[in-house]
């Protein structure tokens, strides 16, 4: 499976997935800002700087040979930037992940965003996605149910392991 560089946008009735890049992180550290949403996902809120060298490491990608792809989109809603999905992939499978800015939770965007991004890479022959999720965090648990991904009973680093596909 050959995964083209991270240069598509994708898109859906309401939401643009763009990808990723370090001119989104001025307006990413706002939309990311509330300490809350760290509650699950840990860390606290990172600074536009901070967002800036993250990002440019996530462009730059894994280290050669390691087998592993980066995918990152930024989502837009009604022109503002209001979270981000993630997939990390070695073929066939993908290890994906969502976060939508506080203000925007409860529309459903998390489901919408993360499930175009499964569907783009179900598209291009990945078979089966992962995800692992605070037992705690209903909101990401009804995410990846929608999703199609199950609770497991592995455990990483604290959080459940949720898988479909092979």
């Amino acid at each position: 499976m050959d995964l083209p560089a991270n240069t598509e946008e994708i898109t859906t009735a309401r939401l643009t997935l763009e990808p990723l890049a370090v001119e989104h992180a001025e307006e990413m550290a706002a939309a990311l800002a509330d300490p809350g949403l760290h509650t699950f996902i840990g860390g606290s809120p990172a600074t536009a700087g901070q967002l800036r060298d993250r990002y440019a490491r996530m462009i730059a990608g894994p280290s050669p040979g390691s087998g592993e792809q980066w995918l990152n989109w930024v989502i837009r809603l009604e022109g503002a930037l209001v979270g981000y999905v993630q997939a990390t992939v070695v073929p066939p499978r993908a290890t994906v992940a969502w976060v939508v800015g506080t203000p925007w939770q409860g529309r459903g965007i998390a489901t919408e965003a993360a499930g175009a991004m499964v569907a783009w890479l179900a598209g291009r022959g990945v078979t089966g996605f992962e995800a692992t999720i605070h037992p705690e965090h209903a909101a990401s648990c009804a995410v990846a149910r929608r999703i199609g991904l199950a609770p497991t009973e592995e455990w990483e680093e604290g959080e459940v392991v949720w898988r479909s596909g092979q």
